[in-house]
């Protein structure tokens, strides 16, 4: 098949139902329940995009194998344009929800082709998994299914590694001719409840004796025996305004805990076995980095540039931008902007083959923003909480607006600097539901812990950063000055006048 719609999206989630807690509530159809609604439409319209005539040729690209029209995500890149293209749709999806949902289809669909660009790595010690790897990312590819993804195990003790802690974390309990059977827990599924199935993976950290716990698979999220606790709602569709709320009505990504009782993993969807060190080198030896961070970077310029504008606007409503300390702040965040977008068109332009022969955007500048954004991130809602200040404070409801007996009063003292009392109240809504809410909070939390332990991350740079070599222009420059014994009194290269 080619591309979905949103229509067949929503019906495929109808036909799954799938095992979701929330609030107490075990949910019948995440299509329509409050918590997931708003989040399966902006889903959906994503998907209904790749149809339109207008984005057709951005968001997809028709498959050599199959002639039939892709997720523009999955195309192996042959040279540079193919990667600019690949960015290209990724910030177009971003833009339809401001860079606020991360977890996007495209994502894991090139998460996907980073695996099967890499999939002989799957066979390294004897394990014939390539094969079930080029045969997932088609049928994902063709299907245009909507993946999630769980990497991290439950913090129950971190001191100890997860064959220490009995059950609580994931782990293969026992297999048969026809597949595995899991069981244990996972974290974090972000859009978990509304995907259609869910990668499985490891992140660098097993330890010997963890070889249960060594896996990577995929399955249904209607599974039997798979089940998610999803964490509290931000908002529930109905009961807030988009006046009052136009971010968090639209935009909530509910993020679960996996739940495996026994499920059942055929064979063909095992991808890596038992395998401790193979496990442990996946997240680095396949390139996942370099193309996650593609898209994620892209994502998260988009969330930049949007959260600058905001405390632009916000400046200007009140002219606090001419303010010098106010204006100090505007520069960087219009800085950290540049930094993203120079970052991300370095990765393209110094792109490097893969062992197949296709191209992957370079990881160092990746990495560099990737380790960056948590940073940058927290600053920028800084500037935004420090410009709006105590306008944060005192901001009417929508409902304040109709009524009579204070009509006059919502139009005299939330006047803006030449702003209709109306508009100034909507930016700052808008801005609080960025910075301020849960919401927001939750936007702040996932940026600071996207790519893992923030303070890891900085540091491994010291180890796999710069590419070139760092060292050269201080052997250069300590051999001016030769051995002791040699030294004489050079005279100044630079004319006295």
């Amino acid at each position: 098949m080619t591309v979905r719609t949103g229509k067949q999206f929503i019906e495929g989630l109808r036909d799954r139902p799938r095992d979701v807690f929330i609030q107490g509530e075990k949910v019948t159809d995440v299509a329509t329940h409050p918590a997931f609604r708003a989040s399966v439409e902006q889903i959906a319209h994503l998907y209904d995009m790749q149809s339109d005539p207008a984005h057709r040729d951005t968001l997809t690209y028709v498959a050599e194998d199959t002639g039939q029209r892709a997720g523009m995500a999955f195309k192996p890149a042959a040279s540079m344009s193919d990667l600019q293209a690949r960015r290209a749709a990724y910030r177009l999806w971003a833009e339809e929800n401001f860079g606020l949902m991360g977890r996007s289809p495209d994502f894991m669909n090139v998460s996907l082709l980073a695996l099967w660009e890499m999939r002989d790595l799957l066979d390294r010690h004897g394990q014939k998994f390539s094969q079930n790897m080029d045969q997932y990312y088609r049928r994902v590819r063709d299907e245009d299914l909507f993946l999630s993804h769980a990497l991290v195990s439950p913090q129950n003790d971190r001191s100890k590694a997860s064959h220490e802690l009995g059950d609580l974390h994931m782990r293969v309990v026992r297999e048969s001719d026809a597949g595995i059977y899991i069981s244990g827990a996972r974290m974090i599924a972000t859009l978990g409840p509304v995907a259609d199935e869910m990668l499985i993976y490891t992140l660098p950290g097993l330890r010997p004796g963890d070889e249960d716990h060594a896996l990577a698979f995929s399955i249904n999220c209607d599974a039997p025996g798979l089940r998610q606790i999803c964490r509290e709602p931000y908002t529930l569709a109905g009961t807030r305004t988009s006046f009052d709320h136009p971010l968090s009505t639209r935009f909530e990504e509910n993020d679960s805990l996996l739940i495996f009782d026994n499920v059942f993993v055929p064979w063909e969807r095992v991808y890596i076995y038992r395998d401790v060190e193979l496990a442990n080198a996946l997240y680095t030896e396949s390139a996942l980095r370099n193309h996650t961070a593609h898209q994620t970077n892209t994502r998260a310029l988009v969330k930049l540039e949007f959260s600058a504008g905001i405390a632009l606007a916000l400046a200007r409503s009140i002219k606090a931008d001419q303010f010098l300390h106010v204006q100090e702040m505007l520069g960087e965040a219009l800085s950290m902007v540049e930094m993203v977008k120079s970052g991300l068109i370095h990765s393209e332009v110094a792109c490097e083959a893969t062992p197949i022969g296709t191209l992957r955007p370079s990881l160092a500048p990746l990495q560099t923003l990737r380790t960056f954004l948590p940073r940058a991130y927290p600053r920028m809602v800084e500037f935004i909480q420090k410009i709006a200040a105590g306008s944060f404070m005192m901001m009417p409801s929508a409902a304040d607006f109709h009524v009579p007996e204070i009509e006059q009063d919502t139009k005299r003292y939330y006047l803006g600097a030449g702003m209709e009392a109306v508009d100034r109240v909507r930016l700052v809504k808008l801005a609080w539901d960025l910075v301020g809410e849960g919401f927001g909070q939750r936007a702040l939390q996932y940026e600071r812990y996207y790519a893992g332990d923030p303070v890891r991350t900085m540091a491994s740079n010291t180890f796999t950063l710069p590419s070139a070599d760092p060292d050269r222009l201080v052997r250069k420059a300590l051999d001016l000055a030769g051995a002791p014994e040699r030294s004489t009194a050079q005279a100044s290269a630079i004319p006295v006048a």
